[in-house]
């Protein structure tokens, strides 16, 4: 029947000329973005060739390097993974947990540091699971790592005598964060988060650069959210951070760029009016996504000390 042939023919050009194309180029798109596919993927380096990462990481590795003497490597078994992070022992009862993003690693977060170590805590920097020197070869957005978080958490409380645990977090590692304060199963020595650059959920996030790239999302985008999904157990558009911020009882400070068009001021608005507890938004003119501090370097950190002061014992 020619009718039959006719439509035969059309279901096989869109799965030959569109839909097969756009599965090849998600599967691409989540390795690329979300999946180590080897050691030295994510390693302990510079995670991307741009003069302000470069800048930040040599000056992270001077940091390191200045106060090695307080450094000790550590590690952490969070169900199948070892993790490992660089613990920085100053004498304070009182620690840190820097959770890097997407590409990141424990030496770039030695950047971050500074002003908790002015402030009295310890610093932990930590390489995510599938980052630097830790076992594991996804990253599902947070959505399984706020697991390893509590671990490192228990490990600095029960081994080193820590009472009370802030947590700073950039962008993915601030979403991360997040779900470690609002699972069921979190302390209550976890003290409160600075969060630099949270998004909404990492789908509005992804749709945004790729726009910002010249590139139509759908169909690819929601695929490699699929692909997530598949792996996490959880749908990143339904259970990122503005799913959950209601439930964020402890003190929260708000960091953002009004240059940043991944983590818009309009959404970051949306998520601290959604938060319960203590909290501050600080707006910089300056800085494009992640890179805040080094675009406005004595307010960021006055700007956390002044918080910790006003909101810590």
């Amino acid at each position: 029947m020619l009718w039959l042939n006719i439509v035969i023919g059309l279901i096989g050009a869109f799965l030959l000329f569109y839909l097969i194309p756009n599965v090849v180029i998600s599967i691409i798109l989540y390795n690329i973005l979300l999946v180590r596919t080897d050691k030295k993927k994510w390693s302990r380096s510079v995670s991307w060739d741009d003069a302000e990462q470069r800048t930040m990481f040599a000056e992270g590795e001077a940091w390191g390097e200045k106060y090695k003497a307080c450094r000790q490597s550590v590690t952490v078994k969070s169900g199948k993974f070892r993790l490992v992070g660089e613990y920085f022992d100053f004498g304070y009862d009182k620690a840190v947990i820097i959770v890097p993003g997407r590409m990141e690693t424990s030496v770039y977060s030695y950047y971050f540091a500074e002003p908790y170590r002015k402030s009295g805590y310890n610093v932990l920097a930590i390489d995510n699971r599938a980052h630097g020197l830790s076992d594991g070869k996804y990253n599902t957005l947070g959505l399984k790592e706020y697991k390893d978080l509590l671990c490192w958490a228990g490990l600095l409380h029960d081994d080193y005598g820590i009472k009370k645990i802030w947590f700073h977090g950039i962008c993915i590692g601030a979403a991360t964060a997040l779900n470690a304060f609002t699972s069921q199963n979190a302390p209550d020595y976890l003290e409160g988060l600075t969060a630099d650059g949270m998004y909404l959920h990492f789908g509005d996030m992804l749709y945004r650069q790729m726009k910002d790239r010249g590139h139509n999302p759908f169909p690819c985008a929601d695929l490699v959210l699929l692909f997530v999904a598949l792996h996490a157990g959880k749908n990143p558009k339904k259970h990122g951070p503005i799913h959950c911020m209601d439930k964020m009882k402890k003190p929260t400070l708000f960091i953002y760029s009004k240059m940043d068009v991944y983590s818009a001021p309009e959404n970051c608005r949306k998520l601290y009016e959604k938060c319960s507890g203590k909290k501050k938004l600080v707006f910089f003119d300056k800085g494009v996504h992640s890179h805040v501090r080094i675009n406005n370097l004595q307010a960021y950190d006055d700007a956390i000390i002044e918080f910790l002061n006003q909101n810590t014992n």
